[in-house]
């Protein structure tokens, strides 16, 4: 009789690890999709306000790209030191930093008169946004453990796809409305009406988030132990074959491996909302406002693919394919672009190609750096990822500014962006054994 309550205590303990898990999401990733909205808004949303900007300012196609691109200069520069100060201070303290120094710099663009206007404030937009994006994934490691993580991180980085879905109306709405109010045009808004939320939700990140399970007056006693435990347990599987050292890290050719895709999934992302509002107007679509709602279907459609995509990786408890094949489907939509400038309808598709292969790759792919890093080389290990990666986030607008300034089009930069999703995902194929892209696997 004593084999039937030991029997049935797995499935307790199970379902109980569940519901603290699901108390976790609904505490922490609303909120932190809300936040990493307003960052992917406040940085993305020069592409819409470049349709207007461009002719009131006199600017070129290599001056917008520039001032895109150099937002990831300032990003590079200030990413792993941010990182390494949250696992000092803590996430509460970082955010109320970050986001509100980031929503001022956003919001200052409003005031841009001349080029080096738009390079200053991009670069300090990127040095004060730094550390929020690796920072976040590694604040999810503080509470989830691998196996877990891919939905989690996924349901995170929704917001990309949320800010594609609403910020293209949004912006497109803001930038007709309220052009000419007060002396201001469109796009001035559009920064200052952007950028300012951002302050207010550092401030209640604050007092919202809490820094470690340790410390989460919102789980019972209970709850608490089965999350640390199963922390700890973790952590202990990895100890032998995770880099605990940043050095040691470093010196690991797999590391350099997913800097190749992460740069290539930067650099599409930033590729997709710096140029989405323009390679739809070039398609016929003059209408700023009709712009802007067009723009949300490519990314309603990468949001239902990017959860279904984590789920079922999950699930299977493999990583390399669900991030590889989505990245192969993104680099064939950046191609397909060049061949149809001029229908919506196929320009339509191809960006829908882009959108959800960038996105649907991204929940898998973040998941291995934190599977193979441990220790105090996680913050930073991660931190050095989104580093590396970005720099080609910086010269990636800049090249496609400068030739479609050189060459009327922008079809050798698409071919460009096809290339990068390319190179990244055969990569990770071949030097990455599928076992070791894998989640650890529950005990």
């Amino acid at each position: 009789m004593a084999a039937i309550p030991a029997v049935e205590a797995a499935p307790r303990v199970v379902n109980e690890a569940d519901a603290a898990y699901r108390k976790i999401y609904l505490r922490l990733i609303p909120f932190l999709t809300i936040c990493y909205l307003l960052a992917f808004l406040d940085r993305t949303n020069v592409g819409f306000a470049k349709l207007q900007f461009l002719h009131d300012l006199n600017f070129t196609e290599a001056v917008y790209g520039f001032g895109a691109g150099i937002f990831f200069l300032g990003y590079v520069l200030f990413e792993v030191p941010s990182n390494l100060v949250l696992e000092r201070i803590g996430v509460r303290k970082t955010l109320l930093r970050i986001m509100v120094v980031w929503g001022l710099c956003a919001a200052a663009l409003a005031l841009i008169s001349t080029d080096w206007h738009l390079y200053t404030l991009r670069f300090l937009l990127g040095a004060a946004e730094a550390g929020f994006f690796p920072g976040i994934l590694y604040y999810l490691t503080l509470w989830t453990p691998a196996r877990r993580r891919a939905r989690l991180t996924a349901m995170f980085m929704a917001s990309i796809g949320i800010t594609g879905v609403i910020g293209g109306p949004i912006s497109g709405a803001i930038m007709t409305s309220l052009a000419g109010v007060g002396g201001l045009a469109g796009w001035q808004w559009l920064f200052i009406v952007e950028g300012l939320p951002s302050v207010a939700c550092g401030v209640v990140a604050y007092f919202y988030l809490t820094d470690r399970p340790h410390d989460a007056t919102w789980l019972t006693a209970e709850e608490k132990s089965l999350v640390i435990a199963d922390l700890e347990a973790e952590a202990k599987a990895q100890g032998t074959k995770s880099h605990h050292s940043f050095g040691a890290a470093l010196k690991a050719p797999r590391f350099y491996i997913l800097v190749g895709l992460a740069t290539a999934l930067m650099a599409s992302t930033g590729g997709i909302f710096f140029w989405l509002p323009t390679i739809i107007r070039n398609s016929g679509i003059k209408d700023v406002f009709t712009v802007g709602l067009l723009s949300a279907i490519p990314f309603i459609v990468a949001v239902t693919a990017q959860q279904l995509i984590a789920l079922h990786s999950d699930r299977s408890l493999e990583r390399r394919w669900h991030a590889c094949a989505p990245a192969l489907l993104a680099s064939a939509g950046w191609a397909m672009l060049p061949f149809v400038p001029t229908s919506t309808t196929l320009s339509m598709v191809a960006l829908t190609m882009t959108a959800v292969g960038t996105l649907g790759a991204m929940g898998p792919f973040w998941t291995m750096p934190s599977s193979f890093l441990t220790g105090p080389a996680r913050a930073g290990g991660i931190a050095l990822i989104t580093t590396l990666g970005g720099i080609g986030s910086f010269f990636s607008p800049w090249i496609v500014g400068w030739m479609a300034t050189a060459t009327g089009s922008l079809a050798v930069g698409q071919y460009y962006y096809a290339a990068l999703m390319f190179i990244g995902a055969v990569v990770i194929l071949a030097g990455i054994p599928a076992a070791r892209s894998e989640a650890a696997k529950p005990a």
